[in-house]
């Protein structure tokens, strides 16, 4: 029986390049043999639906054509239930992809890096918001001053990207305050006033920022990072180290890894996977090794 490739796609991501590299990939599936089903999303919430659907579909695998959102939104359907995840970037920040690797060359290569089914188990994790609601998110949760700036960058009409990343902080710089948190992670307690704190099960979030330079997503383990409280102007030429990383070798910046985090504070919207989560309090928990995810690159 030829492999059964389940596509599911948003094809508003990348401005509409999702789009595009989902047709080309889907003929090129087809041409080596493969029955390709494709889901296309029309909502956060219809993609999430749809990845649920086409799980229980039991394909071969399911590959999320589109952004972290989408990868988001199709982990919904695949934990749990072995079915294994492919994505192909097609959005605006892709760092689940690149955590993962990244098919190189044409839809032709990336449809025989899909069909030789090569896995590599992942941790994910278990977020449970202030309502008791349970979701799975697999990069990074990020709650405080960059969920804020975040919040006012989905609010701007204009194009994002990072010139609007860049307006969102400038704005967000002159009217934040130091949020009252209280953290508890695997039993150890954080109860002081931060910028923000960052629960991470992969590296980077927001296109590139490493804000947990060195978690590592099959460890077992959750990267938390938490910024203390301190001058703005440091605080903004510490900002750009998340890009490289070198941020955690600085006094005011606390790493610290667990298995189960417990964020409390009056910190606004969280974001995971740079979808909207809601305020604290929020628990994470580290699933090991709970989805497959197919390895793209040679």
């Amino acid at each position: 029986m030829p492999p059964h490739i389940a596509l599911l796609v948003n094809p508003a991501s990348g401005r509409r390049r999702a789009a595009v590299i989902a047709v080309r990939l889907k003929a090129a599936l087809r041409d080596a043999g493969a029955r390709v089903h494709v889901y296309t999303g029309r909502s956060a919430a219809d993609s999430r639906r749809l990845a649920r659907l086409a799980a229980a579909d039991r394909p071969d695998a399911l590959v999320a054509v589109g952004g972290d959102g989408l990868v988001h939104q199709a982990l919904q359907g695949v934990v749990g239930t072995g079915v294994p995840l492919a994505v192909i970037p097609a959005g605006s920040g892709n760092d689940v992809a690149r955590a993962f690797g990244v098919p190189r060359g044409s839809a032709h290569k990336a449809a025989e890096a899909i069909l030789a089914g090569r896995t590599r188990p992942s941790d994910v994790v278990r977020l449970t918001t202030a309502d008791g609601t349970q979701r799975y998110y697999m990069s990074v949760l990020a709650c405080g001053f960059d969920a804020r700036v975040n919040e006012r960058v989905n609010n701007f009409r204009f194009g994002a990207g990072r010139a609007g990343y860049l307006v969102g902080l400038l704005a967000e710089l002159r009217s934040f305050q130091p949020v009252d948190f209280e953290i508890d992670i695997d039993g150890h307690r954080i109860a002081e006033p931060g910028m923000l704190v960052a629960v991470g099960n992969t590296s980077a979030y927001g296109g590139g920022m490493h804000v947990c330079a060195e978690a590592v997503p099959d460890d077992g383990l959750l990267d938390v990072v938490f910024v203390r409280q301190g001058p703005l102007g440091r605080f903004l030429r510490m900002f750009p180290k998340v890009f490289t990383g070198s941020h955690l070798g600085l006094d005011e910046v606390v790493s610290v890894q667990g298995r189960t985090v417990t964020i409390r504070g009056d910190a606004g919207a969280a974001y995971a996977d740079g979808e909207r989560i809601g305020p604290p309090t929020l628990v994470c928990e580290v699933v090991p090794k709970a989805v497959e995810m197919l390895e793209l690159t040679s």
